[in-house]
């Protein structure tokens, strides 16, 4: 049996809210060892500590519409296995969420003020492509993966060199969203026509540079 299709409206409902509010408030587990590790921890320069810092609120903002637009999508897919799916990789997107959040404050920083709004913008975008159908809800997957794999690459070449702490964690999250991406096109996924794609990466520049510092 289809559990989530079995859901009462308002199990899913309460699913929902109690999700999003782990997500933004809360601090969710991570399920996986942080892939920092026992990398030593390098004395950094405030300027430095502080252009760390803001990148890796970019990246837990990232992880937030993530988490957000996996749950939307999933809330309104067709098939059972691309619901799975979908919150399959929300799942190591949750492990992201923890990496990040444990080195923002490593960095003695906070996460951005403005997550309550990302996460409910995230949300709606992810049901409005899971209701366009499962085609289309994974071609949605594959094109956030790659420009976050995109970001994330930009990110390993403009950290301090001397901040080996985040550069571990950002290579495995790179590698995570590359498969996320791989496995979708796997799936089924359509490639998202323009201007979809230019859109998608015009919002996402948008939250980087209000992220980066609020």
């Amino acid at each position: 049996m289809d559990t989530a299709r079995s859901q009462s409206p308002l199990d899913r409902f309460l699913f929902q809210a109690q999700h999003a509010l782990e997500t933004v408030f809360g601090n969710p587990p991570a399920t996986r060892p942080n892939p920092a590790g026992d990398t030593a921890e390098v004395e950094l320069r405030p300027d430095e500590r502080r252009h760390a810092a803001g990148l890796m609120r970019i990246n837990h903002v990232g992880e937030i519409c993530a988490q957000a637009l996996y749950v939307g999508q999933a809330a309104v897919a067709r098939d059972p296995a691309t619901r799975a799916h979908l919150m399959e990789a929300a799942q190591e997107e949750t492990d992201h969420l923890a990496w990040c959040a444990d080195r923002l404050r490593e960095l003695d920083d906070r996460p951005s003020l403005f997550n309550p709004l990302w996460y409910a913008g995230s949300y709606a975008i992810g049901v409005a492509a899971g209701l366009r159908g499962d085609g289309w809800n994974l071609g949605f997957v594959v094109e956030t993966e790659r420009q976050v794999e995109a970001h994330l690459e930009d990110h390993l070449q403009t950290l301090p060199e001397a901040d080996l702490r985040s550069r571990e964690i950002l290579r495995k999250m790179k590698e995570d969203e590359a498969r996320h991406a791989d496995n979708a096109e796997m799936a089924g996924a359509r490639v998202l026509p323009q201007p979809i794609p230019s859109v998608m990466a015009l919002a996402s520049k948008v939250m980087k540079t209000v992220a980066y510092r609020i």
